[in-house]
């Protein structure tokens, strides 16, 4: 999150397109922020994409195609694995972007599986918005545990292990309130 992961799939992309190579880019339809069918950097580089519902309509659109790129891997199903795989065998180049862990710090998604059979993972990172940190983290600023949450700044800040951990404790701890409630009331509380 903020760490320029869509940006750097975008500029791959181009220089594909510059070598003269066949290119096609997917996005989960899920993934509304900035476009329904473009994929856009938070700076506002976009490519048009196309969207998809599964990992396997991947396979349907991509046809006669050198290079394959997809965004927000992390949201698609986890058959995503083996239709790169079998993009892969077939010659087709396959860069993905997509956060590697969830807002609880938990690995997300398909992504696990596709870095153990990726032959190259590049690790982009955000700068931690306390301490100015890298930041490995997407930690939710609103309330819910809702694993699909679509944001930005309204509702994540990129944090470093130590920011994060201490963010998780406060969260805990203004919590905890609300279990201890006796009198019946219910309280919200915006974390």
């Amino acid at each position: 999150m903020f760490s320029g992961k869509t940006e750097e799939l975008i500029r791959r992309l181009k220089r594909a397109k510059i070598a003269k190579l066949k290119v096609e880019i997917f996005k989960p339809g899920v993934d509304t922020r900035y476009s329904e069918e473009d994929v856009v950097s938070h700076n506002a580089t976009a490519l048009h994409s196309i969207p998809v519902e599964s990992a396997n309509e991947i396979l349907f659109y991509a046809t006669d195609v050198d290079v394959i790129g997809i965004d927000e891997a992390q949201f698609l199903d986890d058959e995503l694995p083996n239709v790169c795989e079998q993009l892969a065998n077939q010659g087709v180049r396959v860069i993905i972007a997509g956060l590697d862990m969830d807002f609880m710090g938990n690995p997300f998604g398909p992504m696990p599986k596709l870095m153990a059979i990726a032959e190259d993972v590049t690790k982009v990172h955000a700068i931690c918005v306390r301490c100015g940190s890298p930041a490995q983290f997407s930690h939710r600023t609103i309330a819910g545990d809702k694993l699909v949450v679509l944001g930005e700044t309204e509702s994540y800040e990129p944090l470093c292990r130590a920011c994060y951990l201490k963010a998780r404790e406060e969260r805990q701890s203004l919590a905890a309130p609300l279990d201890n409630n006796q009198d019946g009331v219910n309280q919200n509380l915006d974390v």
